[in-house]
């Protein structure tokens, strides 16, 4: 099994920022690919950023030039900057790792518990 553990979430005011982690422990062979989502009260799940192993990486239009997603792979740790944020930035964001597991090498997704973050003055 994989664990991860989320943190640096919390309370901001609007145009300040944070800095989230998760970190990954357990049966981790090969990650193939690291993301952050978020979902706010009477809203679906959506995607934040995601980052791959080779270090690409995607981010959803309405976060571009605010937030940046990167990662520690001896750390088995992906991280999000936020920064400039905006009340419809409160969410509950979750950390998702996909794990490349042999003989198949099928992905198997893994969640974070979330971390709830608010923008609010």
């Amino acid at each position: 099994q994989v664990q991860l553990v989320e943190s640096g979430g919390g309370l901001v005011q609007p145009g300040g920022s944070l800095r989230l982690s998760c970190a990954a422990s357990g049966s981790i062979f090969s990650i193939n690919i690291m993301g952050w989502y978020r979902q706010a009260p009477g809203k679906e799940r959506e995607l934040v950023a995601t980052i791959s192993s080779g270090g690409r990486t995607n981010s959803a239009d309405s976060v571009k030039g605010r937030f940046t997603i990167s990662s520690d792979d001896a750390k088995n740790t992906v991280y999000l900057q936020m920064n400039s944020l905006k009340p419809e930035d409160t969410a509950v964001y979750y950390c998702k790792i996909g794990v490349l597991r042999p003989p198949s090498y099928k992905q198997y997704d893994y969640w974070g518990q979330g971390t709830q973050v608010t923008v609010s003055s």
